[in-house]
């Protein structure tokens, strides 16, 4: 599951809250370069945003965003040094403070893992082309 792909893996980091600018452009730009539609790369950055907006809430460091296309899919990870990340929980109720984050993240994508590594927490989302 954590495996990368032979070709080449772009990333970006992000340690502040003024780095998100930077980060949704990557995903944006790099994900239709790939051949993503334009809606489509839109959703990942989505996701990706509200993925890397918790890391900055909930982690002392911040994290890297790492883009790739295989076999007709974008796949995105988002690592960070948080715990791994649960989902399939239901949306919270419209008037809810939080917790609306990774339900968005799982609506907008096809399909979303989390799982653990050496320096932390992975999440990957994926999204066919």
């Amino acid at each position: 599951m954590v495996e990368h792909p032979a070709r080449p893996v772009e990333s970006i980091g992000y340690r502040l809250v003024g780095d998100l600018a930077a980060v949704r452009a990557f995903v944006t730009t790099r994900a239709v370069a790939l051949g993503l539609s334009r809606d489509r790369a839109e959703m990942l950055t989505l996701a990706v945003n509200e993925l890397a907006t918790n890391t900055l809430q909930y982690t002392a460091e911040g994290g890297e965003v790492q883009l790739w296309s295989e076999s007709g899919q974008i796949y995105c990870d988002v690592l960070d040094q948080g715990p791994v990340l649960t989902f399939g929980g239901d949306m919270p109720a419209a008037d809810a403070v939080r917790g609306r984050g990774l339900p968005i993240v799982e609506m907008v994508c096809d399909h979303v893992a989390a799982f653990a590594v050496a320096r932390g927490s992975v999440v990957r989302l994926q999204l066919g082309l």
